[in-house]
């Protein structure tokens, strides 16, 4: 067990990590959207955007986005690629719903289609998509090595796994700042507009304690992925992971 699968939203609450996450998404889905591009000035788009590049040379046709959130991740994917079809799953039934208007405004019910599901028991047959992905997901993950194992069984050979998370500045003078900003300021921001303290300071907890890095992509390789890349972006604060299933 790493370290990142011990931290809880709710220390105090005895239910499983799972659960847990499932209700603090559901608190928080309603200003979800709002507090993301707040918080990070519109830089996660940014990040989005640069991370959906990364599959545009192979153009995979039937996509997973794992813990798919509001969608924003999907909606990005279908942006640049133009897939056959887009499957978004989350066990927070409060995101997928906002996930499931934009779609709804958007007329792409056709292409893609949001689910709930467990990313860590993935209802889907071996073999069974060009590309998965998940963008500030796997952290969340109960277990992170049967999450990935599970991103590996349904992917093709040669499939590609594509994952945006959040990392750690390690230089001065961005990672003092980064520390400060996190620790102090997000969950006093947090709770000031979501009213749930607990999931802003859940964040910074969990981020902390994610092996990111050099540490994910050993993860990746004994999990059965090779060619893994890493891409730092905004020196470091998160980081685009890339690999192709043996």
């Amino acid at each position: 067990m790493n370290k990142a699968e011990k931290i809880l939203p709710y220390k105090s609450s005895g239910k499983s990590k799972k659960t847990q996450v499932a209700e603090m998404f559901d608190n928080i889905a309603g200003k979800y959207d709002f507090l993301n591009h707040f918080l990070s000035l519109n830089i996660d788009k940014i990040w989005r955007k640069k991370s959906v590049k990364l599959l545009k040379k192979s153009s995979p046709k039937i996509i997973l986005d794992t813990a798919t959130g509001t969608g924003d991740f999907a909606l990005e994917i279908y942006k640049q690629l133009k897939p056959q079809k887009i499957t978004g799953i989350d066990i927070s039934e409060g995101m997928l719903n906002i996930a499931e208007k934009k779609i709804q405004k958007r007329n792409l019910s056709n292409i893609i289609e949001f689910q709930k599901g467990d990313s860590e028991n993935l209802n889907f047959p071996d073999n069974y998509f060009d590309a998965v992905t998940a963008a500030f997901g796997v952290r969340n993950f109960e277990s992170l090595t049967k999450g990935l194992s599970e991103m590996k069984r349904v992917l093709k050979p040669s499939g590609e796994i594509l994952i945006l998370e959040f990392s750690q500045p390690e230089k001065f003078p961005v990672k003092q700042l980064y520390q400060f900003y996190s620790e102090k300021i997000l969950p006093l921001l947090g709770k000031l507009f979501s009213r749930d303290k607990s999931a802003y300071t859940y964040l910074p907890e969990s981020v902390n304690a994610f092996p990111y890095g050099k540490n994910f992509k050993k993860i990746l390789e004994d999990t059965g992925f090779e060619s893994v890349k890493i891409k730092q972006l905004a020196f470091g604060i998160s980081s685009i992971y890339y690999a192709v299933k043996k």
